[in-house]
């Protein structure tokens, strides 16, 4: 069995660093998932339910903020599309467009898809109670210094760290 390669993580840390100045330089802010998944939230409701996101304040500020198009013409909305391209277009030159769910030794298939996608849904809240993913919070917060990003940061870390300890067990 071959050991699969990827990209060297230095060299993709100063890609992603450099992606990120040129991010701020061209729209005036950094990178961010959530405030894509928030867009394709808020056009989801008003397609399905139109005049409860009419009633309701959080839409009607969304909305407010986002006049020209909708929420789908949020630039956030075609970063999210191109990070998807970008991961199938890598995924297929670096032959590893399969559909395998990556595990460790000691937990089942089902188990660890159950996990991820509660991990995902408590992403999703935490994204919303911080006001922004660790792309948006942390990765962007701390390319302009902003102290909140740096405390963002340090808190991802320390909490990855912290849970790391119980779950390893699951992984080697």
């Amino acid at each position: 069995m071959s050991e699969t390669r990827y990209m060297n993580p230095y060299l993709a840390g100063v890609l992603l660093g450099l992606l990120l100045l040129v991010t701020i330089y061209i729209t005036g802010r950094g990178l961010g998932a959530s405030g894509a998944i928030k867009s394709f939230t808020v056009a989801g409701v008003e397609a399905v339910a139109p005049r409860h996101a009419q009633s309701a304040k959080f839409y009607r500020e969304y909305a407010a903020e986002h006049p020209a198009g909708g929420p789908l013409k949020n630039w956030l909305v075609f970063e999210i599309v191109g990070v998807l391209i970008g991961a199938f277009l890598s995924g297929l030159v670096a032959g590893r467009l399969k559909l395998v769910t990556e595990k460790g030794p000691r937990i089942a298939s089902r188990t660890r898809l159950i996990a991820a996608f509660i991990g995902g849904i408590l992403w999703g809240i935490g994204s919303q109670l911080g006001r922004g993913c660790t792309s948006g919070a942390a990765l962007s917060g701390m390319a302009v210094m902003a102290t909140g990003g740096i405390l963002t940061m340090l808190g991802i870390f320390a909490g990855a760290y912290a849970f790391a300890y119980f779950f390893r067990k699951l992984w080697i």
